[in-house]
């Protein structure tokens, strides 16, 4: 399993945007490093809790994309400044006042399988 350095993960993922909503967490993200592919959305644990599959979901240019449809044949193309939003639909008690820890586990055809671990504060509440 590959892991990206924190410099890298700093400059795609949208510093202040992790919130709580109405349907369970979301935070943003910018691809500010150059066209990429995600063929997989593995899990994303926020600090103890892991989100599956199932609950994933990315919004990008208006189009959701479920995390149990995208795959290799059905990959993200994620261009360079293109946004987007992470959705996990899940109702937990999971966020917590001060810093919370989000680990992506997402699928690349280049690299294979990439751990991305990052913090921010919890905004919105």
């Amino acid at each position: 399993m590959a892991v990206l350095p924190d410099f890298l993960i700093k400059r795609v993922y949208k510093k202040g945007s992790l919130r709580k909503t109405e349907k369970g967490i979301e935070f943003d993200l910018k691809n500010v490093l150059g066209p990429g592919v995600i063929s997989g959305l593995e899990s994303i644990q926020v600090n103890d809790y892991i989100f599956n599959k199932d609950a994933i979901s990315f919004v990008t240019g208006g189009i959701e994309l479920l995390a149990t449809k995208v795959n290799e044949l059905n990959p993200i193309q994620f261009r360079l400044n293109q946004e987007g939003t992470m959705k996990l639909s899940e109702q937990v008690n999971c966020l917590k006042e001060g810093l919370n820890k989000i680990i992506l586990e997402i699928m690349n055809p280049e690299a294979g399988k990439l751990k991305i671990t990052l913090t921010d504060n919890l905004h919105g509440v």
